[in-house]
């Protein structure tokens, strides 16, 4: 496989960061009729499907009569003709209801008839590498958004700058930039080339994948690579061996893949973060996926790659659902 068509990093979007301080941009932008908006929801964007799947993309004027006049627009990035594409974390539907107890029909089924709010996850394998690059980009901002509203330092409440990558301290005059979480996600083998996937406690039955785990202050990542191994199953990795990189915004986390060759194959799981893990030849894992004994991690996961391009092509059978999570 090509590790460059990994499903969420395959953006070609500009994201014009050299462009984020520039006074009144996000201003001018919202009434350029060339600029779109990539909405966000609870982490699941607005896409539609039609011929194929792609992202809903609306004009400011078609957003502002549901979400207000001040919305907090987030600048994503712009393309060759030089269009702009904007974020926008929207509001949860209001949960009332009417007399007869229907619940409140979603404001934003009016801007386009069509729309569906999708996880990324679900969808990343199915987007163009421009629309998958700005859904990418605008969930990971959208969340840190959410979750970082007041500074670290003293509590006060942030305002939002640089066209939504800055939040300012008013008090202490401190600047917070969006934070992404390095994981190391692994595809380990011995000397009789057998992968080694784990299940992890909070899965259901059946989910297997590779080992992964976030790195440490401090920590190289091949040290974090065996430092999980290790952790987790109790085998010894020698040789480390970088494959690729994949955003994964849920909410914060960067995988990056290796390979790692084993130097012990005794099994002794956590029983906290992983409580199995098998050595796979190539045969036992094919019958295992094809007879359903085993759920693979979705073809949206650096997980599935790296499985795959262990195995020597695609492997077919049930795959993991929208509750898939790589870094544990």
């Amino acid at each position: 496989m090509e590790w460059s068509d990994l499903p969420l990093s395959r953006a070609t979007i500009d994201r014009a960061a050299a462009r984020r301080s520039e006074p009144g941009l996000l201003g001018r932008l919202v009434v350029d009729a060339r600029t779109r908006v990539v909405l966000v929801r609870r982490g699941l964007v607005a896409t539609v499907a039609g011929d194929g799947m792609r992202l809903a993309v609306v004009p400011p004027r078609a957003v502002l009569p549901v979400v207000g006049s001040s919305p907090g627009w987030l600048l994503l990035g712009m393309d060759d003709d030089g269009a702009a594409y904007l974020g926008l974390h929207v509001p949860e539907a209001e949960a009332q209801a009417d007399l007869e107890g229907v619940p409140a029909a979603d404001p934003f089924a009016a801007i386009a008839p069509d729309l569906v709010w999708s996880p990324l996850r679900e969808i990343g394998t199915d987007l163009s590498p421009q629309d998958v690059g700005l859904a990418t980009t605008a969930v990971a901002l959208a969340a840190w958004h959410a979750s970082h509203p007041r500074c670290p330092r003293c509590g006060s409440a942030t305002t939002v700058e640089e066209s939504g990558w800055v939040r300012r301290c008013p008090q202490d005059g401190s600047l917070h930039y969006p934070r992404t979480d390095p994981a190391v996600i692994m595809a380990i083998t011995d000397a009789d080339d057998r992968v080694l996937l784990g299940h992890a406690a909070l899965w259901s039955p059946g989910r297997f994948s590779t080992l992964a785990g976030y790195v440490e202050p401090g920590e190289p990542l091949e040290q974090a690579v065996r430092r999980e191994v290790r952790e987790e199953v109790g085998v010894l990795v020698g040789d480390v061996e970088y494959v690729s990189s994949q955003p994964w915004p849920f909410p914060a986390s960067l995988m990056l893949g290796f390979r790692g060759r084993a130097l012990t194959t005794r099994l002794t799981v956590d029983g906290v973060e992983v409580t199995e893990a098998r050595w796979f030849s190539r045969r036992e894992l094919a019958d295992a996926v094809g007879s359903a004994e085993v759920v693979l991690p979705s073809r949206t996961s650096i997980a599935r790659a790296l499985i795959e391009d262990w195995f020597g092509g695609p492997l077919t059978g049930p795959v993991a659902g929208p509750g898939w999570s790589e870094g544990r």
